[in-house]
């Protein structure tokens, strides 16, 4: 196929995205520069180009709003838990097996593992941080260490699969022609891989800077003293005592704090009474009622997720209950999570509760469009390149045949794409950490799905594996672990230690798992 004016403004707009992205920069107006100007050169008519930016974003919306509308409604959840307590009742009891600071940092992984396959990592880390960290530096964990196992697991390789809200392999598998379920299978296994070979690697690299088990050390973290670099030669206590001196410390500092400090009000073992925010109780001690409804709660959001998880497995799995994938598993994780906001938000103030209900719905839909509402233009733009969405994109009618922009490119290069199907995944790696510079790890997905569903054929390769490898890049680099200007801030925050050393720390160790989890897909799939 003769390759037109607009193939060559469509590439020349892929190139501009990734060198702004590159330079750390917003690529929200080079995607609509380029959908404007892709259009034009294709029609010649600038109103049809104006249609198009305006189609563009409305497409895309359409396309991914049942995955705006899945992390609004798990947001809203962990905000109603959060007005009850609830929220910190979950962790606080993996407090106790904290002995040492090498338990403590297989603790703290798995625990963020967990709540960010659920929640994500964003919610996550104020949690861990204002809850297990403390008792985690007290054990011995050194600051810099606790901040790569949060990173790794929550950041890296909980967000990477998305397992159970399957927003990242949504839109992977929307731009690349192939089924959600398909990447996030394999996703799932990159992630586990990456993770794992990141984790091993990241504790065998800080584990001679593991500290006796001190209380002096959390009174030096909280004072903006280094834990990591020097021993401090103090009295030592044993696992138990370092538990209640710990406790006893975060108390004090609980009754210096103003009432809206939510870190370390939230720290507390109780955690009933110190919500943050609009949902936060007023001053005083709470009731029994509202401390027993936290303990409820706190056991019964984790068993019935797990019990969720566990259903779509069995049917993955088994013959023994209905497959549940794609949509249909949104679908029922959204469902979910409505009943139980609602039953939080009834249980907390009955006769507050329509409103107070409201304003969680509100919050996360909020939260949504903040996290993910960049996404839309850009989207849209990679839409275009797919002749399944250029034709509504352009307005070009029912009857019109459709461009296909970036099938037309990649078919005129493929006699260069070598057939090694190693070659073609690194290549979709490095296209996937680049797309991930601009701090988002989301915003790249459209591309590397696009890119995977055209050079897989071409290549002989899976699109499905392809696209989830590029999402490997994608979020393992912008999600929040080797961009110091990513979420990784939070977590950097959180732990108080230099975003640029967490980074340096967390640099060898992702890097050799990306390259492990690449190579063993490409062999296993």
């Amino acid at each position: 196929m003769q390759l037109g004016a607009a193939h060559w403004v469509f590439l020349s707009g892929i190139i501009v995205i990734i060198a702004v992205m590159i330079a750390r920069k917003n690529v929200v107006i080079p995607a609509i520069v380029a959908t404007f100007c892709t259009a034009l050169a294709y029609d010649g008519s600038p109103v049809r180009g104006l249609q198009a930016v305006f189609n563009a974003s409305l497409v895309a919306a359409t396309e991914l709003f049942n995955i705006f509308l899945i992390i609004a409604l798990v947001t809203a959840l962990l905000g109603a838990l959060r007005g009850i307590g609830a929220d910190r009742r979950m962790i606080a009891p993996f407090r106790r097996v904290m002995r040492n600071g090498h338990s403590s940092f297989w603790v703290i992984a798995g625990i963020t593992y967990v709540i960010s396959l659920f929640f994500w990592p964003t919610p996550a880390v104020p949690l861990i941080g204002a809850v297990l960290l403390p008792a985690a530096i007290a054990a011995g964990l050194p600051p810099i260490s606790a901040g790569v196992a949060i990173a790794i697991a929550g950041q890296g390789m909980a967000l990477s699969s998305d397992y159970v809200l399957q927003v990242a392999p949504g839109l992977s598998a929307k731009a690349a022609g192939v089924g959600t379920p398909e990447v996030a299978d394999r996703a799932m296994v990159l992630s586990v891989i990456t993770g794992v070979v990141a984790l091993v690697l990241g504790y065998l690299m800080t584990r001679g800077e593991m500290r006796t088990p001190d209380v002096a050390l959390l009174a030096r973290w909280e004072a903006g003293a280094d834990t990591t670099l020097e021993r401090p030669r103090r009295r030592l206590l044993s696992p138990r005592r370092v538990a209640a001196a710990t406790k006893e410390v975060i108390e004090k500092d609980a009754s210096k704090a103003p009432a809206g400090d939510a870190m370390t009000q939230a720290a507390l073992d109780g955690g009933s009474g110190s919500g943050s925010g609009p949902d936060g109780p007023a001053a005083g001690a709470p009731d029994e009622s509202h401390v027993l409804k936290s303990k409820v709660y706190a056991i019964v959001v984790p068993v019935v997720l797990a019990g969720l998880l566990g259903y779509m497995l069995l049917g993955k799995f088994t013959g023994l209950v209905p497959e549940v994938t794609g949509s249909d598993a949104a679908a029922l994780v959204g469902g979910t999570a409505v009943l139980l906001l609602v039953a939080a938000a009834l249980s907390r103030d009955r006769m507050h509760a329509l409103e107070s209900c409201g304003e969680h719905v509100v919050d996360g839909l909020v939260f949504a469009m903040k996290a993910m509402g960049v996404v839309i233009p850009i989207a849209g733009f990679f839409f275009l390149g797919n002749a399944d969405f250029a034709g509504r994109i352009m307005a070009l009618g029912e009857d019109a045949k459709a461009p296909g922009f970036l099938f037309d490119l990649t078919a005129k290069i493929e006699g260069a794409i070598p057939n090694n199907g190693v070659i073609v995944g690194l290549a979709l790696l490095l296209v996937g950490i680049i797309t991930g510079l601009d701090g988002s790890g989301f915003s790249g997905l459209p591309l590397t799905g696009s890119l995977a569903g055209t050079l897989g054929p071409a290549s002989g390769m899976d699109p499905a594996l392809l696209a989830a490898i590029g999402q490997m890049g994608c979020i393992w680099a912008g999600g929040g672990v080797l961009i110091a200007w990513s979420s990784l801030l939070a977590v950097a925050g959180f732990a108080r230690v230099p975003a640029v050393e967490l980074v340096r720390r967390s640099f060898v160790p992702v890097m050799a798992g990306l390259l492990v989890s690449t190579l063993v897909g490409i062999a296993i799939f």
